[in-house]
């Protein structure tokens, strides 16, 4: 029996704790509202995760000590607030690997969450996972599979071992950077694809989005040294198709709503809005056009309409589709 910590009592860290704990590991969960917490250590139940009743032997602490001792932590906060996290103290006592599993890139610096991990507490084992995993569906048991990346195999062999459970199945892979890439970028065609289909545009239209968007991540990872297999795999591909196609995503649920009502209020963490906003560096850097983030970012920013981006994008000049 393994002791797992998970940092980040959202719906998909309370979602990971759940399904961990169902499978008879020690599983400690933190989250920083401590009233909060408490709440779902009295009732074993959280608003993120509707209909589901967290396990008896799930341990939730608003104190993150409570993670030493820990044979794998899982931080499953918000891309954007990783660095905040990780710099609190409480953490560099940990010894175990810390698996990253927010899908972004850091506004800010365009680092992804490994890179922060390295800034902040470069003598820890990083690692990621990602993929195509809903958190209701995972904390329901329905039947997941994800990416491990690490680049140690055979530590990597025994945290795939740990971490897969009979509904939740780990793939493993050494390419961390691509893994993270495929998971940050499908954020910001999810969000592409949400405003097409709020704005009723077509799903022909929806189709070819998707398709180029994965062209263009396709781009970018391989300048930044992404393995080709990694992103047609679970972590790219695949996540992109879940996101991009059902208002269980996040992002894309956000993108149509800025379609349908040009309306851009949100209550939950979309984290593609900071992502397309920090692409825009990368691509930069790489030479590379990305002509849909950079429409995403524009419209997001409030610098362009749906119609006029729509617009920008299909009189872009013709070129071949390799």
């Amino acid at each position: 029996m393994s002791n797992i910590g998970v940092v980040g009592a959202g719906a998909f860290g309370s979602a990971l704790a759940s399904v961990l704990a169902n499978d008879n590991h020690n599983v400690t969960l933190w989250g920083r509202d401590a009233a909060q917490m408490a709440r779902m250590g009295e009732t074993h139940k959280t608003p993120y995760l509707p209909n589901v009743t967290l396990p008896d032997t799930l341990k939730v602490t608003a104190d993150l000590s409570d993670l030493n001792g820990s044979d794998a932590v899982l931080m499953v906060v918000p891309a954007q607030v990783t660095r905040t996290v990780l710099t609190s103290g409480s953490l560099a006592d940990i010894t175990c690997p810390i698996l990253m599993c927010a899908k972004g890139i850091e506004l800010t610096t365009s680092r992804s969450q490994t890179d922060i991990l390295a800034d902040e507490l470069p003598n820890h084992i990083g690692g990621v996972i990602s993929g195509p995993g809903f958190a209701q569906e995972i904390a329901c048991g329905k039947p997941t599979a994800l990416t491990l990346a690490i680049t140690d195999p055979s530590l990597g062999a025994d945290l795939q071992s740990m971490l897969s459970t009979s509904s939740l199945r780990m793939y493993l892979t050494s390419d961390v950077k691509g893994v993270q890439l495929g998971g940050a970028l499908k954020n910001v065609y999810a969000i592409a694809c949400g405003i097409v289909r709020g704005a009723d545009i077509g799903e022909s239209a929806q189709a070819a989005l998707l398709t180029r968007g994965f062209a263009e991540l396709k781009s970018l990872a391989a300048k930044m040294g992404a393995k080709p297999e990694t992103l047609s795999g679970l972590s790219g591909f695949g996540d992109l198709v879940l996101s991009c196609t059902s208002m269980q995503s996040r992002n894309f649920a956000f993108g149509h709503q800025v379609g349908s009502s040009a309306d851009f209020g949100q209550t939950k963490t979309v984290e593609g809005i900071a992502t397309a906003m920090a692409v825009g560096a990368l691509a930069e850097k790489y030479h590379i056009e990305m002509p849909i983030c950079a429409a995403v970012s524009a419209v997001l920013q409030k610098k362009l309409s749906v119609k006029d981006a729509l617009q920008q994008l299909m009189s872009r000049p013709l070129k071949r589709e390799v």
